[in-house]
This record gives C-alpha cells, structure tokens and sequence, in this order.
C-alpha cells in the first residue's frame, strides 16, 4: 500500500517533466542567421547593414544542438529576402526569416549629358551614395566599370549608371584590313589579313590572310590581331 501511494504521488512530477522537454531559444537562431549573412554579404560594395524580422516564440521548438542556416531558392542577398534556418540534431525543423539587406555606398551618375555612341571618360562621371539596393540592377560602383566603354543610349546629366547603358568599343570593323602580330620572346613577327566579322577588344576574331587561310587572334584595342597563342 505504500509503494502504490508513493508511485501515484511521483506520477504528477513525472508527467510535468516530461512535458517541460527543452525548448530551442529564439535569440539563438537569430544569432546564427545574422552571422550566416555577414558572412555570405561580406564582398558586397558598400556598409551592409542587415535587418532580421522574428517569429512566433511560441512556437514550441525543440532545442537544437546544430543550427544551420540558409539561404531559400529563389532568394538572394540584397534588399528585402528570407533567410532559413535549420535544425538537424537531435530534432529536425525549420523556420525561415525574413530579412532586409540594405548596402549603403557610391554609385556612378553622369557628370554631364552622355549622347548614344559616346565614349565616356572620367570628367563625364561622378558618384552619388546611398543604399545601392534600392537602385536599378546593374548599377556601377567604379569609374574602372565605365571609362573607354561606348553609350548604348543618351542619358541626362546626375543619372545613376547602369550595366544595360555600355557596350563595350568596337575595335576591329568587318572587312577591316588588320595586322595579325606574333610575339615571343626577343622576336615580333606581323601579318596582314581581313577580318571576317567585327569583334570588341579582347575578343575573338577570325581573319583571313592572303593565302586563303583563317586565322583567330584576340582583338586589340588598337585594331590589331594577337595570335601569339
């Protein structure tokens, strides 16, 4: 009779225990997806600052010995996306979160009014800061990305510049009579031939010499043809 009393007086404490199993801390997941994202952010061309939204923390998640977080397909690292995180032992979850990823730094803008076909030089090009992610795609962060290159369109003065607005300088015309140089090492050999389609400076282009034969080179800006290799 006293061990059946004893028994029904530990089944309380016993059913409360296995009830209050450990719960996986919030602070915690938002802890290793902030620092999954500095990490996967930290090559991006300005100050990242990263917003992380939350979620229900009653949610009643099983403590987790391996958090690992991830980013969901479809999603990327820049402005507003979500971020996962996982757990893999000893329960397996998972939550995802959103986050905003903003990138605070200097941008290109026209200095002045570019026309189509112009080539742009370092006085037509100024810089403008602000949070890159919430400009067009494609937008350019160095003068490198820019000078030498040609208008693919007209654009206003104090214009953020993109991507899409360049191409790249036509350096040798089709049917343009070409040099075709072959360098070693003390020697430099040359040859004439016609190149057989237009091609932009470190490009490849076919060119026929006067014997009929096709030879490819890379173009150079100054319109002549490498064939060194």
């Amino acid at each position: 009779m006293k061990i059946l009393l004893l028994i029904l007086l530990l089944l309380p404490a016993l059913s409360h225990a296995g009830a209050a199993a450990p719960k996986q801390d919030q602070t915690n997941i938002l802890r290793s997806a902030e620092e999954f994202l500095k990490i996967q952010t930290a090559g991006l061309p300005g100050q990242v600052k990263i917003d992380l939204g939350t979620f229900d923390e009653h949610a009643g998640l099983a403590a987790c010995d391996n958090l690992e977080p991830f980013i969901p397909p479809g999603s990327h690292l820049w402005g507003r996306t979500t971020v996962g995180v996982r757990c893999t032992a000893p329960a397996r979850w998972i939550v995802y979160l959103h986050a905003n990823i903003s990138v605070i730094g200097n941008y290109l803008i026209t200095a002045a009014p570019l026309t189509q076909g112009q080539t742009v030089s370092a006085s037509e090009l100024g810089t403008a800061s602000g949070d890159l992610t919430l400009l067009p795609r494609g937008i350019l962060t160095d003068n490198a990305q820019a000078i030498g290159r040609v208008m693919a369109f007209s654009l206003p003065a104090g214009t953020p510049l993109r991507a899409d607005a360049l191409r790249t300088q036509i350096a040798i015309q089709q049917g343009q009579n070409v040099k075709l140089i072959s360098k070693g090492s003390g020697f430099q050999v040359s040859a004439e031939g016609r190149a057989i389609a237009a091609a932009m400076a470190g490009h490849i282009v076919q060119v026929r010499v006067a014997s009929g034969q096709v030879i490819s080179g890379v173009a150079q800006a100054n319109g002549d043809v490498d064939v060194s290799n």
